[in-house]
């Protein structure tokens, strides 16, 4: 039921343009320079990943404990998630919808069905 970084990593690069980088001196991800996640090494640890603001309410304040948010995260559209309580279905569609949000709308054009 678990995702690491390793397979969110393998994932996220299929996307266009996504690799590999730091953000805080963590690894993160990134498409066309833009973060749409980030491993955090803070105590509670957890993954942040863009989302949209109805995302984030639904799942951070929903029963489901793979997801949370924590008072540094108010205000900004990241959900943080418990990669080992996490399905892995969920996570790579939060990491495909992160994709879309931080994308450039070039980039976006040029990929869309």
């Amino acid at each position: 039921m678990a995702v690491t970084w390793d397979e969110l990593v393998a994932y996220a690069t299929t996307l266009p343009e996504v690799a590999t980088s730091t953000s805080y001196g963590t690894p993160c991800l990134k498409v066309a320079g833009k973060l749409m996640a980030r491993l955090r090494t803070e105590d509670d640890g957890g993954l942040a990943i863009k989302c949209s603001a109805s995302d984030k309410m639904a799942l951070a304040g929903g029963d489901d404990p793979a997801f949370y948010t924590t008072p540094h995260y108010d205000g900004y559209n990241y959900v943080l998630v418990r990669l080992d309580l996490a399905r892995p279905d969920e996570v790579f569609e939060l990491i495909a919808d992160a994709w879309h949000i931080a994308a450039p709308a070039k980039l976006r054009k040029e990929h869309s069905p």
